[in-house]
């Protein structure tokens, strides 16, 4: 199962970089890395990045984050994947550029 990370652009670079992350400031305050289902990803995005140009869309399967990778209850009682180990290059399987038109994030051809 796929489950998608959001990341500003200056995160990114930072985690281009680095080779890995401990991820964006939220993650570092709550200490996990929030991911976000194919589900729940179109609403993480408008609650968190609203309006927010320049984004980018990581895919990382979540079978291969083994047990760092633990689904915990939130947002309207869903569960949501968190990471509690540092994203790695190797686990993501690819990034795309999350376009903004009129003033929303469109996932249109970018999840399966």
């Amino acid at each position: 199962m796929l489950i998608y990370k959001i990341f500003r652009r200056d995160e990114h670079e930072a985690f281009s970089r680095a080779g890995e992350t401990k991820g964006a400031p939220v993650d570092l305050a709550d200490g996990y890395i929030h991911f976000s289902t194919a589900e729940t990803v179109a609403e993480t995005a408008a609650k968190h990045f609203n309006g927010e140009d320049g984004l980018k869309l990581l895919a990382v399967e979540a079978d291969g984050l083994g047990d760092a990778l633990i689904w915990e209850v939130s947002r309207g009682g869903v569960d949501f994947p968190h990471l509690y180990r540092p994203l790695r290059r190797e686990d993501v399987l690819w990034t795309r550029d999350l376009p903004l038109r009129d003033g929303r994030h469109r996932f249109e051809g970018l999840l399966p």
